[in-house]
Order: structure tokens, then C-alpha cells, then sequence
């Protein structure tokens, strides 16, 4: 009987010993536009936590390090595929209008819309932060690990100080002229000797990392409700420029919610993303629908008519996201008639082979309501980062703060959204109420698109998403385009270069191969420019062995770890 007892007691001992192997060598992926945002990523893959729990110290550490594209005074949006159920669920973390905001919010006493500039810095910006219950949310549906190890990572990045990159320090350095006349809390954080804190410079925030300590020790309502919201109200009502009214029970009010996922048919894949109220999934789902009855595999990435179809894809899809996508607990939003293959059909029958389009109207889809089309402004800010479990669960979020810094004002050591200037400023035209207006408890009409493509056999095989305001749609069409029609891999896809448009025409980003293109694309009567965009996606492949390989943009300083 000594004997059994001491074989099974070695039998157990080998058991946990393999089981801590196996979860070391098996820890996954991750991929973020930041290393030391990686690095936390993957330290809780290693401690055994699941793609969620990856993602969401991700998140927290991007507060940090990150502070001008992301971070807990914003929102996001989170695309999950459970490997073993084979479900897919997302989460909108959107910020919310408060009580207090009406259509007129962004009207001057003229009437007229304020200048762009004029609207962001301070508080009539900035919405409720909807991140910290997204990560809850998520959290209680997918973590393993507990919520304050994740929070571990950020606090110390914060207590013990990080090292400043070329874009949070260029970032500084054209926030420079507005954070002297104002902000003076932005100075106190990210200013050494008088002047913004140069690229290699050393930067700590312990104001942070107590309050991040508090939300890891108390949960959610350390910052929704108490002296966390009592201090973002403060700063909103207190600002240097468009003080606002942001209240105690704006915050304690709000919900993160999961959403219907939006999935449509590209040729034998299935892309799935965010639906309102993002227009990301709908709009890239449109674009790659209007491409399908053109070989883009024959036509290849070298060839002017490939970025010229891509191009009148882009130009229609957007005329439609403009006039129908809002925020669909305000507004109805024809989803189901938008990405209706018959619909799409119709629209690519528009798109002439060689040959720009006079105009780009939007069409007519099942379920459509009146609606004037009124572009929005979204700038180029945000952030996206990918997490790949060793069970193959997936967890993709696109998070910001909308603009750069977003509204220049910190309440607890993190910067606040200017996240409702994603909303029109002119809450009708033509007599006709726009969908994207401002509402009291609304959320703003958004670009972003976490996307999840899924092969003929059910199974993803491709996460992407991107930073960039409206250019994300087409960063994410593109890079799907190039890994699913021209074989390139998720590297080299999000590092192609992008293609968008202006009230002009077309514009391609400068030293990429897309130069090349321009000569060709004038020929065909396109007025073409160029852009100069500070882009970043990041992205995962599943290799032909199964196994997961994340992939940053070679345009950042992110990194994807794999192990």
C-alpha cells in the first residue's frame, strides 16, 4: 500500500509539473503598438490567463506608455471568439454624451459649427469613459486570472517609470503650444525642466498608479462612482477652455453592452466585427462586397486598377456610413440592408473598371430611413492590440481617446476623451435631423473595426485592426485584402500602404509603392494627393502548422511576442 501511495504521489507531481510546462511553452500571442504593452500582454499568457486577460493589461499598460492614442479616460471596443464554443461576442466600451449635452452642443452663437480646433481642447469634449466596464465586463465572461493581476504591469510602468518613445515625445512636442497657454496638469506629468519630455527621458506617474491601484483593489466603481468621479466631474467643470458639465451620476450611469457582432461573406471567408455604433464592420464589409466580382488576386498590388477599384469601393461604402451609421439605441441603423449581398451587388455595379465616378451618393438599402449624408470629423488618434490564448481564444480591442492627448485635461493622473467631437456638429441638414448628431446619453458614431476573419471551414484565421480616425476602415479593407487576395503576410498587409480620399479625390501615402500608382490613376481622370499619416495596425495569423503569429505595424514601435 506504500508503494501505491508513493507512485500516485509521484504521478500527481508529474501531472502539475507537465500541466506548467505545457501552459509555459503554449502561452500564445500578442501584438500591441508599444513593447512594454506587449510585454504585459504576454506576462499574463505565461501566468496561465486567458486572450481577455491579455488584452485588458494591455489596455492598462497603453494608459501609461501610451498616453496620446488610448487609455482608461476612453473607450473601445472588443471582438471575442471563444475556440472551444466557437461563439463570437462583442462589447461596446463607446463613450457617452452626458445628461447635459444637446444637438447644439458644438454650435457657436452663431448657429454655425464651431471650428474643429476650436471644439476639442477641454471639457465640452469629453464623454463618459466607457473602458474600465468594458474590461469588467469582459472580464467576468472570459478572464481566468484575477482582476487585480491585471493591473499589475501598468501600476508598476507607472510607480517606477517608463522610457518616452519618438511618438509619445513628438506627440508632446506639437501639444507643446496649446499646453502653455493651458493645461498645466498635462505639464506637471509629461514636462522635464520646463519643456516636453524628449524620446529616451524617463517619465513617472504616480498619480496614476494610485488610482489604478484603487481600481484593481475596489473594481469598477472606483472610478464610476465616489472621489474617482468626483474628480472627473471636477475636471470637466474646472477646464482652462469649454468648461462642461460632466456629472457624479453621469458616470454611476453608465453600461458597457455587448452588440450583435456584423459578419458578411467575402468570397470563401467570413468577416466579422463591430456594428453600430460602429460603422467599422459595416463599412469594410461593404468595400470588400463591391470588390468580389473583380479578380483582385490576378490584378495583384502592383496594378493602378486594383487601388483604383479599392478606391470607388472606399468612396461609395463611406457615402453610405455617412448618411445611415449611428448610434443605434438613438437612431435606426438599416445594418441588415447595408451588407445585404443583393444590396452590394448593386452598389459595385457602380464601380466602372477604369473610370472614376462623377459623384458618390449614398443608396438606398432595405429598412433605410430618411437620411442627408454629413461627414463627421474623426482624427487620428486610437490604438488597437490582439491577444491569441493557448486554448486559440481570441480577444481584439481598438481603444482611444479619440485625438491626440484627447481633450488635454487629466483627472487622476489619465488623460480624458474628446471622444464627442465624433459626433456632427450640425444636428441637421437640409431640414433633415443627421444620425450622428449629439444626444444626451448617446454614443458617437465610430471607425473603428477590430475584425476577426473566419476560413470556409469555420475556423479565424486573421485578427486586424488599426489607429487612424476614419482611415482605420481602410487600413483593416486593405490589410484584408492583401493577406486574403495577394497572399501577403499579416506583416507586410498592415505595412502596405494605405489609400483614402479628401473632398478632392484620392490620396495615397507617401513612400509606399502606392507612388507608383499615381501617374496611372491621374491617367484614369483620378485627382490624386498624398498622405502623410501617422498609421499603426497590429494583426494575427494562424500559420499553416495552427499555430498563431501575431504581427505589428512596421510603421510603429509596437512589437508582437510569441511564445
Amino acid at each position: 500500500m506504500r508503494r501505491v501511495a508513493e507512485l500516485r504521489a509521484l504521478l500527481v507531481a508529474l501531472l502539475a509539473l507537465f500541466t506548467l510546462t505545457a501552459q509555459a511553452w503554449a502561452a500564445g500571442t500578442v501584438s500591441s503598438a508599444d513593447p512594454r504593452a506587449s510585454e504585459a500582454g504576454m506576462e499574463m499568457l505565461r501566468k496561465g490567463g486567458s486572450a481577455t486577460d491579455a488584452a485588458l493589461a494591455m489596455m492598462l499598460a497603453l494608459t501609461v506608455v501610451e498616453p496620446q492614442s488610448s487609455g482608461i479616460g476612453g473607450g473601445g471596443f472588443l471582438v471575442h471568439h471563444d475556440e472551444k464554443s466557437g461563439a463570437l461576442a462583442t462589447i461596446d466600451g463607446r463613450e457617452t454624451a452626458p445628461k447635459s449635452a444637446t444637438p447644439a452642443l458644438f454650435l457657436g452663437p452663431n448657429g454655425k459649427p464651431l471650428p474643429f480646433v476650436q471644439a476639442v481642447p477641454g471639457g465640452k469634449s469629453v464623454g463618459v469613459p466607457g473602458n474600465i466596464a468594458l474590461m469588467k465586463k469582459a472580464h467576468e465572461k472570459w478572464g481566468r486570472l484575477k482582476w487585480a493581476d491585471l493591473f499589475a504591469p501598468a501600476i508598476k510602468l507607472a510607480r517606477e517609470g517608463f522610457v518616452v518613445t519618438k511618438p509619445l515625445a513628438d506627440g508632446l512636442e506639437r501639444a507643446a503650444p496649446l499646453w502653455s497657454e493651458s493645461f498645466p496638469d498635462a505639464r506637471a506629468i509629461y514636462w522635464i525642466d520646463g519643456r516636453p519630455a524628449r524620446e529616451g527621458e524617463t517619465l513617472r506617474n504616480p498619480a496614476l498608479a494610485d488610482f489604478l491601484e484603487k481600481i484593481a483593489a475596489k473594481g469598477p466603481r472606483a472610478l464610476y462612482k465616489g472621489g474617482g468621479a468626483a474628480g472627473i466631474s471636477a475636471a470637466v467643470a474646472n477646464a482652462p477652455r469649454n468648461p462642461a458639465h460632466l456629472t457624479k451620476a453621469d458616470l454611476a450611469s453608465y453600461r458597457a453592452k455587448f452588440r450583435p457582432p456584423v459578419c458578411g461573406q467575402y468570397r470563401v471567408y467570413k468577416i466579422c466585427g463591430m456594428g453600430p455604433p460602429s460603422s467599422g464592420a459595416v463599412a469594410v464589409v461593404q468595400i470588400l462586397g463591391m470588390l468580389e466580382r473583380f479578380d483582385m488576386k490576378a490584378l495583384g498590388p502592383d496594378n493602378p486598377q486594383s487601388w483604383h477599384l479599392i478606391g470607388e469601393a472606399m468612396r461609395l461604402a463611406f457615402a453610405d456610413r455617412n448618411a445611415y451609421l449611428g448610434d443605434s439605441d438613438f437612431v435606426s441603423v438599416p445594418v441588415s440592408g447595408l451588407i445585404d449581398r443583393s444590396y452590394v451587388q448593386a452598389r459595385s455595379a457602380l464601380i466602372a473598371p477604369d473610370t472614376p465616378r462623377a459623384s458618390y451618393e449614398a443608396g438606398i438599402p432595405a429598412g433605410a430611413p430618411p437620411r442627408i449624408p454629413a461627414m463627421g470629423s474623426d482624427t487620428p488618434g486610437t490604438t488597437h492590440f490582439v491577444a491569441v490564448d493557448d486554448a486559440g481564444n481570441i480577444a481584439a480591442i481598438t481603444s482611444t481617446v479619440e485625438g491626440p492627448f484627447g481633450s488635454q485635461l487629466i483627472a487622476h493622473g489619465f488623460f480624458l476623451n474628446n471622444e464627442l467631437t465624433d459626433f456632427d456638429f450640425a444636428p441637421e441638414k437640409d431640414g433633415t435631423l443627421v444620425a450622428n448628431r449629439v444626444q444626451p446619453g448617446k454614443r458617437p458614431r465610430s471607425s473603428m473595426a477590430p475584425t476577426i476573419v473566419y476560413d470556409a471551414d469555420g475556423k479565424p484565421v486573421f485578427v486586424v485592426g488599426a489607429a487612424g480616425g476614419a482611415t482605420i476602415i481602410m487600413q483593416v479593407a486593405k490589410a484584408l485584402i492583401a493577406h486574403l487576395d495577394w497572399g501577403m503576410s499579416a506583416r507586410d498587409s498592415i505595412g502596405l500602404g494605405l489609400i483614402f480620399f479628401d473632398r478632392n479625390g484620392l490620396t495615397l501615402e507617401s513612400g509606399t509603392r502606392l507612388d507608383a500608382m499615381k501617374p496611372a490613376l491621374e491617367a484614369m481622370g483620378h485627382h490624386v494627393g498624398t498622405l502623410n499619416a501617422r498609421l499603426k495596425a497590429n494583426a494575427a495569423e494562424r500559420l499553416p502548422d495552427g499555430r498563431w503569429q501575431g504581427a505589428a505595424d512596421p510603421r510603429s514601435v509596437g512589437v508582437a511576442l510569441t511564445e
